[in-house]
């Protein structure tokens, strides 16, 4: 059965199993990870690096810290490396894994390019106390960055949404803000409101028409 808490502490990494719930400690959870030798969790390694890394300051000696038997140590390792591996596979850059690399052994080294042929050729990925496949490393990759791209895509849209809404405010009442959109879908309008959109609303649509004047509003904006 897993721990709770590091199933919250996984999610909130990116890696989502259930409901987030407490104070995260991003390379206690990595290390957590490790110690769990639960095989859904490693496959999602990568993805829980990525984002430590990213938004969270991984710190590689930490986590190798809280580590306390010597089979964890080397599975972490293995498992640091295959994800270095697994994001030059994708043609994947992180600034944060520049001086990573400028400090590995020769052994790591060789450990690197071992993983990254193999996950080339879709063979088993070996670490200390497990083995991975590599289909599904790739496949969990993927999937993640799909959704969070597609979260992304929503979350802009959004935004675009509510920044729209807040500029229509600022220039309409809320009444020509309503016929505004109406006019916009080709709604029906009445003869009150035809009038009223012809007389009003429809000169300050004019005027936001009018591209010397968005040349000017965006100079002023610089």
């Amino acid at each position: 059965m897993l721990n709770k808490k590091l199933l919250n502490n996984v999610n909130r990494l990116g890696y989502p199993l259930m409901e987030i719930t407490e104070e995260l400690d991003a390379n206690a959870t990595l290390a957590a990870v490790v110690e769990s030798r639960d095989g859904r969790l490693l496959e999602g390694f990568p993805v829980l690096l990525a984002n430590t890394g990213q938004k969270h300051n991984f710190d590689y000696a930490q986590v190798l810290s809280k580590l306390k038997k010597e089979e964890d140590k080397l599975t972490f390792n293995k498992l640091f490396l295959l994800s270095l591996a697994l994001y030059q596979f994708y043609n994947l850059s992180f600034a944060w894994t520049g001086n990573l690399k400028k400090s590995m052994s020769q052994e790591q080294r060789a450990y690197l390019q071992k993983f990254k042929s193999l996950l080339a050729r879709n063979r088993d990925l070996p670490l200390e106390n497990t083995v991975l496949d590599s289909s599904r490393v790739k496949a969990t990759f993927q999937n993640y960055f799909e959704q969070d791209a597609k979260r992304t895509r929503l979350l802009k849209e959004r935004h675009e949404e509510l920044s729209l809404e807040f500029a229509l405010s600022q220039l309409f009442s809320p009444k020509q803000k309503e016929l505004f959109q109406k006019k916009l879908e080709g709604l029906p309008l009445t003869k009150t409101e035809r009038e009223y959109y012809s007389r009003t609303v429809k000169k300050r649509v004019s005027a936001l028409a009018n591209p010397e004047l968005h040349r000017l509003a965006q100079k002023l904006m610089e």
